[in-house]
């Protein structure tokens, strides 16, 4: 018995993987994270074929699982701060479309992608000139606040609180944005 439940299983790994792999790798930008969710949902094939759980379509079950664990992946995921970015970017130039989900990672997120840039920008422009123009020299072209008061003969405070006041704007304008796309993991829009 447990050998064919062991043959089974190899066979319907060896047949469902290729159209799991598309599946994930269409939703996840990164390879290794859609191998990774490609390894864990075959565990839980494993463990649920172990426990003796019926699985009548091994293909839809998959699919199924796949999804949770792509909308998981994303909950888990910590929006990367550009900061970040730049200090791991080879060059100085890092755009705001290098946050954003990758336009080759299938339809969903190139639609995500779409729709966060548009946001963004409009959001961009509504802030007062004094507050985009702070935060962009600081956050896009990587410039302190000490160069940023060289440079304009602005005081660090001042500065400072103008920042403060553009990423509050930023953060409330683009709330429901992240919310419909990545709280609730609804990548299938």
């Amino acid at each position: 018995m447990a050998l064919d439940q062991a043959r089974r299983l190899s066979e319907t790994i060896a047949r469902e993987r290729p159209r799991l792999q598309t599946f994930v790798r269409a939703r996840v930008a990164d390879a290794g994270d859609a191998e990774d969710i490609v390894q864990e949902v075959f565990s839980e094939l494993i463990a649920a074929e172990a426990m003796l759980l019926p699985i009548e379509q091994a293909g839809a079950w998959l699919l199924r699982v796949a999804r949770n664990r792509i909308t998981d992946f994303f909950r888990k995921s910590k929006p990367l701060a550009l900061a970040d970015v730049r200090a791991d970017a080879a060059d100085d130039e890092v755009g705001i479309e290098d946050l954003l989900p990758s336009a080759d990672a299938g339809p969903e997120a190139a639609y995500a992608r779409a729709v966060l840039l548009e946001e963004l920008e409009a959001a961009l422009e509504e802030l007062p000139a004094a507050q985009r123009e702070v935060f962009l020299a600081h956050e896009l072209e990587g410039k302190s606040f000490k160069e940023l008061a060289a440079e304009t003969g602005i005081g660090m405070n001042t500065l400072l609180a103008r920042k403060h006041y553009a990423v509050l704007h930023l953060r409330e304008r683009l709330r429901a944005v992240y919310d419909d796309f990545f709280a609730t993991g609804d990548w299938e829009r």
